[in-house]
């Protein structure tokens, strides 16, 4: 496949795309991380950890909180006690 699109300009691209997935995410809040799982087989928590583990490539390290924070615009625990509904189950992948 051509790409005529510069690396430079398609990483901020990508970048772009990230940010607008999370924030559909967080405005989406009705949809359950086992409703994503059972769907897309990934999860916000899913993409937390993709993300924790692409800035530890890249340097930087953080906490699975901190990660999840970054995903779910606050605390985990805050948006299951705001958002989870059902049975709490927990993925783990």
């Amino acid at each position: 496949m051509s790409n005529p699109i510069p690396e430079s300009d398609r990483t901020e691209i990508e970048a772009a795309a990230f940010r607008r997935l999370v924030k559909h995410l967080r405005e989406h809040t009705e949809v359950q991380n086992i409703d994503l799982m059972n769907l897309a087989s990934f999860c916000r928590n899913c993409l937390s950890k993709w993300y924790r583990a692409e800035a530890e490539q890249q340097g930087f390290e953080i906490s699975d909180p901190q990660a999840r924070e970054e995903i779910y615009g606050m605390p985990y625990e805050e948006w299951k006690d705001r958002y989870q509904t059902g049975a709490k189950q927990d993925h783990r992948k």
